[in-house]
């Protein structure tokens, strides 16, 4: 009985496999390293936003109590 010969091109279906797959984790390390960048970005907008109110509450003579105001302080 002859051995069923592999189709053309089989032999590079692993190396095209692990080079996909290289390709992927490189997108997806450059993808979360985009949203870390863009999550710093936003907590540092939030703490300016924060201290900004207190700020115009300061100014405006309102007591900064959290609770009454509902905030909750990030840490």
């Amino acid at each position: 009985m002859a051995a069923a010969a592999a189709p053309p091109g089989a032999a590079e279906l692993p190396q095209l496999a692990e080079n996909l797959l290289c390709r992927l984790q490189e997108n997806f390390e450059a993808l979360t390293e985009k949203l870390t960048l863009r999550m710093e970005e936003m907590g540092e907008r939030i703490n300016d936003l924060e201290k900004r109110v207190a700020d115009l509450m300061t100014e405006a003579g309102v007591e900064n109590r959290d609770e009454e105001l509902g905030v909750k302080t990030l840490t």
